[in-house]
Parts: C-alpha cells; sequence; structure tokens
C-alpha cells in the first residue's frame, strides 16, 4: 500500500518532469494567450460601450476579467488529451503504466504541470486587464486565491481531457473534441453574462458546468469583494475534479490496449 507521501511525491515528480518541456519552448504560452486578449480587447471594450448587460455596479471589464482569466485556463487544459496520445506513439505511455506508480497519480501529475502552464496564461491576461485599466483588487491574498482557484480549475479541465483521450485515441479527434467544447462550456457559463438573463434551459446547464464556479470565485477575489460564495465553489470544484479524475483513471489503461 504506498503511503499518502509517496503518492504525493508521485504526482509532484510527474508534474515537474512533464513542466520541463515547458522551459524548452515557452512560445507556446504567448501565442496562446492572443486569444483570451482578443476577448479582453475587442469583446470587453465593445460590450463596454453598448452597456447592455447587467453587471451588479461594477464595469463590464470588470466583470469580464475573470471570465476570460478562466477561458484562457480552459483553453491549455482541454487540450492536454493530446499528450497522451502522442506518448502513447512514442510509446512512454506504456513505460510508465509499467511503473508501480498508481495510475491516479499519473493522472493528477500530468493534470498539476497542465494547470501551471495556465497559470502562466493567466498572469498574462491579468497583466493586460491591468494595463488597460481595469479596476480590480489586486493584492496578496486575492492574488494567491485566484492562483490557487487556477490551479485547481486547470486540474479538473485536463482531467476531463485525458478521460476523453482514450475514447477518441487519435491527435485529431482529441483536438476536435476539444474544439468542439470549449465554446459550449464558456457560453453556457458565468463569464461574459450574468446567469440571471439566461433561459432557464442554459442556466441549468451553467449550474453543472464547472466553469461557472471557477469564475464567480475568481470574481468574487478580484472583483466584488463577496466571499461568502467561495467555499460552495471550491467544494464544487473540488467534486468535479473528483469525478473526472476518477473517469480519467479509469480510463487511462484503454489508452495503450
Amino acid at each position: 500500500m504506498m503511503s499518502l507521501t509517496t503518492y504525493l511525491s508521485s504526482i509532484l515528480t510527474l508534474a515537474e518532469f512533464e513542466l520541463r518541456k515547458l522551459r524548452h519552448d515557452s512560445s507556446q504560452i504567448w501565442i496562446r494567450g492572443v486569444q483570451p486578449a482578443l476577448w479582453l480587447l475587442i469583446f470587453g471594450e465593445a460590450f463596454s460601450a453598448i452597456r447592455g448587460i447587467p453587471t451588479g455596479g461594477f464595469t463590464y471589464l470588470q466583470f469580464l476579467t475573470p471570465g476570460i482569466l478562466a477561458q484562457s485556463v480552459m483553453f491549455v487544459a482541454i487540450f492536454y488529451g493530446i499528450t497522451l496520445v502522442w506518448e502513447r506513439d512514442l510509446g512512454l505511455l506504456n513505460k510508465l503504466l509499467s511503473t508501480p506508480v498508481p495510475r491516479s497519480a499519473i493522472v493528477l501529475g500530468k493534470a498539476l504541470s497542465a494547470s501551471v502552464r495556465g497559470v502562466f496564461q493567466a498572469l498574462v491576461v491579468l497583466a493586460l486587464a491591468l494595463i488597460l485599466g481595469v479596476n480590480l483588487a489586486v493584492n496578496p491574498l486575492s492574488v494567491l486565491g485566484v492562483l490557487c482557484t487556477i490551479v485547481l480549475f486547470g486540474v479538473c479541465v485536463s482531467c476531463l481531457s485525458m478521460g476523453l483521450a482514450p475514447i477518441f485515441r487519435t491527435r485529431e479527434r482529441v483536438m476536435g473534441i476539444g474544439q468542439l467544447l470549449t465554446m459550449p462550456l464558456f457560453f453556457a457559463s458565468n463569464a461574459i453574462y450574468p446567469t440571471s438573463i439566461m433561459p432557464d434551459w442554459l442556466r441549468v446547464i451553467a449550474i453543472v458546468n464547472p466553469l461557472s464556479y471557477a469564475v464567480d470565485a475568481m470574481r468574487a477575489l478580484l472583483v466584488t469583494g463577496d466571499f461568502s460564495t467561495i467555499p460552495q465553489d471550491i467544494i464544487a470544484l473540488l467534486v468535479a475534479t473528483a469525478i473526472l479524475a476518477t473517469m480519467a483513471s479509469l480510463t487511462l489503461k484503454r489508452m495503450v490496449s
């Protein structure tokens, strides 16, 4: 029986190994940061001028920034299943699965590395928001809370991607399903408009969408200052992460079968 210390050490070791790849090619952080930046610059500025979305007394750019932060993390994590396909094709995944490391530790280690990549991209978006003059509650505690939320949400989404990779099995299909999921998840959340103006059927989807809880937590930390819903948001993200990590762990062996 593996001890908790050894289990956590395995997760951190795998995450550190995955992050070494980023040191050799950090350009992907800046390239993937372009799309969220365009959302903030174009979509945010345009809808700020329209003033047609109720934002609770805050500017639309204030309201939107946490949603774009979450979006930037999701865009990194949702395609992480492609890494599993690539490692299977090279024979690396089979070697990793032959080690005594539990499959759940492999999944969580890889997911943690994906979420750390998302942190770097989110920091780019946050810096852009500050350059644009968006009034955010940027202090050590709020930034730490946002980073923790980003890590948890990144783990959640990357576990979803790794759970789908054994089903679709090829890089093209995993890329396609990632592209198929990003926009519905983004628009069926509170990222760009409040749930109060959604039709009832869309509000139901937003309630079970992990992105809504990540955005809600970051909006409380950076904008509203109302921390009363943060425990609920974190619990929802933890439950979603546990479910998706379990799914990814159970299906991981199928990648090499």
